[in-house]
């Protein structure tokens, strides 16, 4: 695999499908083991997953709960790139994101993205 091999998951749902959210973190999830870089884009509702304390449940029974998976994602490496279009018709606080969360629309998504990436999207 190469070094810089890069995947996307573009989540364009919240909590309103949290077992979407889930499935999208274990594919993320899964990426960073295998050494990949990983950016997740958030757009719509899922742009609320990049606030402090916003991802944390059960989607189903038997999945994993989300504040797991996002820390493990979090620690992972794993990028959070909130698009500030929908971030901020939801007027929300920027000073709220996560640390591993920044406002970045498709300027600097495709930018990251550079030559190649395999994209998931929810």
């Amino acid at each position: 695999m190469p070094e810089n091999a890069k995947v996307v998951v573009n989540l364009a749902t919240g909590l309103e499908d949290a077992e979407r959210v889930t499935v999208a973190f274990l594919v993320a999830n899964a990426a960073l083991e295998q050494g990949r870089q990983v950016a997740m884009f958030l757009t719509k509702d899922a742009v609320l997953l990049g606030l402090k304390g916003v991802a944390e449940g059960i989607a189903c029974d038997g999945c994993p709960p989300l504040e797991r998976l996002f820390e493990q994602y979090a620690g992972g490496g794993g990028n959070l790139l909130v698009c500030p279009i929908c971030f901020k018709s939801r007027q929300q606080d920027e000073t709220r994101l996560v640390p591993n969360a920044r406002l970045a629309g498709a300027t600097p998504l495709w930018e990251w993205i550079g030559e190649t990436a395999t994209v998931f999207s929810y």
